[in-house]
């Protein structure tokens, strides 16, 4: 991969937009499929796939399901902890100890170095402990394998299609450079106020210590972004507003567990898109967007699975990166 595109790639998560490869960027086993692939006999065989596909749909909701369990078990652990006072986990998913170790959300860390103007030796060994964990499996993987309000959002997406598919409502897409702004303005609070402002609108926060210690006001501003979604912008605070998701993107910008593009089996008939959480990461597998012939999405993925599952060729597949191992 050139030095260009991989910036490229790095600059999607900050809000560039997707764009294809040029020619100095694309390598040639690229290049010969992509020409393959646009060859009438190719063309022919791609649409009979296609319709195929739509005629006998396969369904697969494989790691969705493991998701749900794992964001589940995640958080059940942190109530029963408390619940019984097991002190298996103590705390709440922002800030933790588990069996003694102590582990931080890196931006809440942050915020908090900041607003004190001091470097706690416990939060920087949390910190250094949960970038360590997120770094192997994808920053954001958090996202999609452990943040509760995640599967809550993914609840409210589906109302979302249900009801644009009725034409009740319909998608208000943002500039997802909105989240870098809003990552700098919280920061900068935290630094001038001496508060962690974020952490008293984070629906991540809210709704991991309402699950725990009960339920707050709070959880009304949690219900007006859930409502906000299902009516108006699909996806809005994941897609573009929250700094977390930021801080997990740039920690998993170099990680082990990939998801994995194989443009040969690709008919690019876009239904990975179609269920992706961040779509723009997913540009590549349109025609003509392939760097490699075998390429690993861009940093801003969730590792959510969902286009793995949404694949009938396999195109898409979990990978550890170096090992060439698929999950």
């Amino acid at each position: 991969m050139s030095m260009k595109w991989y910036l490229h790639k790095l600059a999607m998560m900050f809000g560039a937009e997707p764009r294809k490869p040029t020619k100095d960027e694309e390598t040639d086993a690229a290049r010969d499929l992509k020409k393959l692939q646009k060859s009438p006999e190719e063309v022919v065989k791609r649409k009979e796939i296609i319709q195929h596909e739509l005629d006998y749909p396969i369904v697969s909701r494989k790691w969705m399901y493991f998701r749900w369990t794992s964001i589940l078990i995640i958080n059940t652990m942190f109530i029963v902890s408390f619940s019984w006072d097991v002190q298996l986990v103590e705390g709440a998913l922002t800030a933790s100890r588990f069996l003694g170790f102590h582990m931080a959300d890196p931006t809440a860390a942050l915020q908090v170095t900041l607003a004190y103007k001091d470097l706690m030796l416990n939060l920087l060994i949390g910190t250094v402990t949960v970038v360590l964990v997120w770094w192997f499996f994808g920053g954001r993987a958090f996202c999609s394998w452990a943040c509760p309000y995640h599967l809550l959002a993914e609840w409210a997406e589906a109302i979302h299609l249900f009801l644009a598919k009725r034409g009740y409502v319909k998608d208000h897409p943002f500039h997802r450079g909105m989240r870098v702004v809003l990552w700098f303005i919280f920061m900068g609070l935290a630094f001038l106020s001496g508060y962690t402002v974020f952490e008293y609108i984070n629906p991540v926060g809210i709704v991991s210590r309402a699950l725990i210690y009960g339920p707050t006001l709070a959880l009304m501003w949690v219900a007006f972004l859930l409502s906000f979604e299902v009516f108006f912008s699909r996806r809005f605070w994941c897609r573009y507003a929250c700094p977390m998701g930021l801080t997990y993107g740039v920690i998993g910008t170099a990680a082990p567990v990939q998801i994995k593009y194989e443009l040969e089996k690709c008919v690019h008939e876009g239904e990975c898109r179609a269920v992706c959480l961040v779509p723009h990461v997913l540009d590549i597998t349109k025609m003509g967007y392939a760097q490699n012939d075998v390429d690993y999405i861009a940093p801003d993925c969730t590792r959510c699975g969902l286009c793995v599952d949404a694949c009938p060729q396999q195109a898409l597949s979990f990978s550890i990166r170096g090992f060439d191992k698929v999950i």
